[in-house]
Formats: structure tokens, sequence, C-alpha cells
């Protein structure tokens, strides 16, 4: 019954109908781009300008049609048709309208669900803790046996943070859950004791977020945190390598080392300043440029925050969700035992953070906000994450990752002059060129060839396409890319 109101349904908009046994790849999936009019067209301009009367909008780029977008292709508001590799910042896990998230309100309690939305830590549905159990707890990371649900990845960050604060004062306190009078009376003129003088560590071209403690540690770009007031915490360098990996293999042990050896130093240098709590890094630092950091570097990191009785935060909003071949990024470093704390979002559809039985604040309304979540969300990452056990997406992300990396660095080969330095996992892929107007030129003229990417760094090109992102739809990518290239 729910599959045939689906149907109905996508027919009326789109006049597509999807097999029964390939729910990810619709028959009538475009074969290939379509480009009708300049990029962007007439439409997109008007709405613009309508959009900019009411907003600070020079981030739009286009406006969707999402009645028309389908799988991996993303439809304008002037009838272009893209091959979308970038996918809302990373954010669309198995590509527009799948069928098994269009019927999931189909059933009347999903859409109460929805539509009763509530204030979760407070007077969350009688089936909060299955939905939890059920849906979040299976794919968390291993050891992680506790759950917080927020609204973003900011939020995540932040309250992780809070999470890493209230974590070390109890130690301090020896477990004892009571506060002093001075605490409570100092805290409310944001003086010591009960404010205290505390830390996290991030890396330079990191980013964790926009909102105050988050931005904090948010180092990728000036824009970001221009005006706005920020705590003195550390910075430490996060590695830059020389490419390919396997020719300058010492090299980039060495630049892991001195790295390293910086965490080590800043940690004693804050200790009489404001002392490092918690170091949260990306498995892959993404809007700060794509850059990598080998297993042995996260191995060495992880024994440094344990040497110190620091928490180590593993910022997964970007990587987390299967797109570089595993449910977590992280997992490709082999640490000896789980992180501290993984806070997620994006793909996950909800924001929150998983974390160990000791960061579990306990006193109430200490990590907390109105919603604390989505129900709805909740709902619809249940199913993507059946479409991606059924559909074996982490294997396919692998798998079209190598033709997409593979081809790259044959096109880096063809024209060193105007890529370089091919890297990633997966398909969560990215290169560089030698100047920051050579790769705006580059990703502006991928797009009028019918290709949708994002930017990030100073001159890097990312790719993030669905994790329904096919061989051929790879294929299509690079020819497209090729076609750039030799245009210039």
């Amino acid at each position: 019954m729910m599959l045939r109101s689906y149907r109905a349904t996508y027919t009326k908009f789109r006049g597509i109908r999807c097999s029964r046994n390939s729910s990810s790849v619709c028959q009538n999936e475009p074969a290939h781009p379509e480009i009708k009019t300049p990029v962007p067209g007439p439409k997109t301009k008007e709405l613009l300008k309508q959009l900019s009367s009411l907003q600070q909008a020079d981030s739009v780029q286009l406006f969707a049609d999402y009645d028309r977008s389908i799988g991996n292709y993303f439809v304008d508001a002037d009838g272009n048709t893209f091959l979308d590799a970038f996918t809302q910042i990373s954010s669309v896990p198995v590509g527009y309208n799948h069928p098994a998230l269009l019927g999931a309100f189909n059933d009347v309690h999903n859409l109460r669900s929805l539509v009763n939305r509530p204030a979760l830590g407070v007077f969350p549905g009688k089936d909060w803790p299955e939905k939890l159990q059920n849906i979040l707890m299976p794919v968390a990371p291993r050891g992680l046996n506790n759950i917080s649900t927020m609204m973003c990845g900011s939020c995540s960050n932040e309250n992780a943070y809070k999470a890493v604060f209230m974590w070390q004062r109890s130690k301090k306190r020896g477990g004892k859950i009571e506060f002093t009078p001075e605490e409570m009376s100092s805290c409310m003129a944001n003086q010591p004791p009960g404010s205290p003088n505390l830390s996290i560590m991030s890396f330079k071209g990191g980013f964790h977020g926009r909102t105050f403690g988050a931005l904090t540690t948010t180092r990728s770009k000036p824009i970001h945190k221009l005006d706005c007031p920020s705590f003195d915490w550390p910075a430490a360098p996060f590695p830059r390598y020389k490419y390919p990996l396997d020719q300058f293999q010492r090299e980039n042990q060495q630049e892991d080392e001195s790295c390293l050896e910086q965490v080590a130093d800043l940690i004693q240098q804050y200790k009489t300043r404001s002392p490092v709590a918690g170091i949260i890094v990306e498995p892959i630092q993404s809007e700060g440029g794509d850059y990598e950091a080998s297993p042995a570097f996260f191995q060495k990191l992880q024994k440094i925050s344990k040497e110190n009785s620091i928490a180590l935060i593993i910022d997964e909003v970007q990587t987390g969700c299967g797109p570089t071949g595993k449910m977590w990024c992280y997992e490709h470093f082999d640490l000896p035992s789980p992180p501290d704390i993984v806070t997620f979002s994006k793909k996950m559809l909800t924001g929150g953070f998983y974390y160990h039985e000791e960061f579990k604040p306990p006193h109430a309304y200490r990590v907390f906000n109105t919603w604390m979540g989505d129900p709805g969300k909740l709902i619809l990452l249940e199913k993507v994450l059946q479409v991606i056990k059924q559909e074996n997406l982490l294997r396919v992300a692998t798998e079209t990752g190598k033709v997409l990396k593979d081809g790259l660095h044959k096109l880096e080969n063809e024209f060193p002059h105007l890529i370089n330095s091919v890297r990633g996992r997966g398909t969560f892929l990215a290169f560089s060129s030698p100047k920051t107007e050579i790769r705006d030129k580059i990703n502006n003229k991928i797009k009028e060839n019918g290709i949708l990417g994002g930017v990030c760094g100073e001159n890097t090109i990312r790719l993030r396409p669905a994790l329904v992102f096919q061989k051929k739809h790879a294929e299509i990518y690079l020819d497209a890319l090729r076609k750039t290239l030799k245009s210039m």
C-alpha cells in the first residue's frame, strides 16, 4: 500500500516510476546533465533579486526545483539538470526524492510525530527511547553507548564541548555532584571557579560550526569569525602533506611528528593559562581544504590526549554516515580504543553526539535546548540506514570512489598545470589547483557543463556526492571535468 501510494505521488509530479528491486537508481533518472540556459538562468536571477530584498543572499548559487530533482540529479528553477557532486554541502545521503523517504510519512503515526514536534528534553513521545535504541544505536561508534540528539553540526559540537568541561570539573570535585555557593555565584558573573578557565584545542584549518564556542574552534576562513568575540583557546597545526603520498612518505611522516610535537607543547603552555579539557579534530579537514592525516597521526593524537587526561572529540559532521566507505571515517585509523565523543549531522539528517557514560551530566538541563533533535528526521534516517544496508552503499562508495580517484589521478597527470594533489577516501575526494583563480574558473566552467561541485580552502575543489553515486555517474563527472580542463 505504501509503495503504491508513493508511486502515485511520484508519477504525478515527475512521470517517473522506480523498479521494485532498485529503489535508489530510478529507471528514469536522467542519463546525463542537460543545460538549457546560461548558469545562472533568468528565473534564478529574478528569484535571487527577490530574496536579496529580504536578506543577505549572496551565498545562493541556484534555486532548486525539488519536485523534479531525482537521484543524483539536481534540477534548477530554469529547468537545467545537473549531476550533483556536492549534495547540499554533503548532506543528501541517498539522493533526491528517494522512494523510501517519500513514503516515510504515509504511516499516520510517523506523520503525527512530524506534525506534533515535541520538546524532546521534556515531553518526548512514548516511542522515543525505542527510536534511539533501534535507529541511532545500531550505527553507534564502537564502545560509545550514550547519545544526545541535537539540531545541527554546530550545536552538536557546542554541546559536546559543554559535556567535556563538565566532565573535567566533575573529576576535580572527586565525582561530587553538589556545587559550592562560590561556584554558583561566580558563574553568574562569568568568573572562576563557576566559570572555569578551560579550553578546547582545535586545529588550524578546522571547521566546527558558527555558534560561539564552535566558532572559537573554527579556523578555516576569516569571514566565519570576523567581528565575533572568541575565547583564548589553542590552535595546533594540522598536517599538510605532499602528493602523491607514496612518493613523500618520509616528508609526510616528519610533518606528522612536527604537528604532534606542537600539540604536546600547546597543552603544556596552556596549563597555567586555560588548561585544555578537550581536543576536537576532523578525520578530514573539510571546509578548510580537505586536508587529510594518516592513521598514525590520529593514533598518536589519541595517545597524547589520554596521557594528559584530555577528551578526544572526533567531528564526523561531514565525514559520517558512509561517504568514505565506512560508517565513520575514523574507523580507517585503527585506533586502539574509541574516541571519547563523536559528533555528527549532515548525512545523518539529525545532529547529535555519541559519548562514553562518564560524559553524561548528572543534572538535568545542562545539555539541553527546546527541540533536542527532531523525531521527523529520525524517521527519515531510519529509512536511509535501511537503504544503506539493503543496497550495500558503503561498498558502492568504496567502488565508485576508486573509479573517481583513479580518473582524477589520470587527469592530474594530463593537466598538471591545472589540478594536483588528488586525495581522500571513498567518494569523499578533493583535488587542488595552483591558484584560487584557476580553482574558481574550473568550478564555474564545470557547472556550465552540468556538474554541481563545491570548493573549500584556498584552492581546492571537493566532491560530496550522495551514497547512491554509481560508477556511471563517476564517468560522467570525469568526462565533464576533462572537457572543462581541456577548454582551459
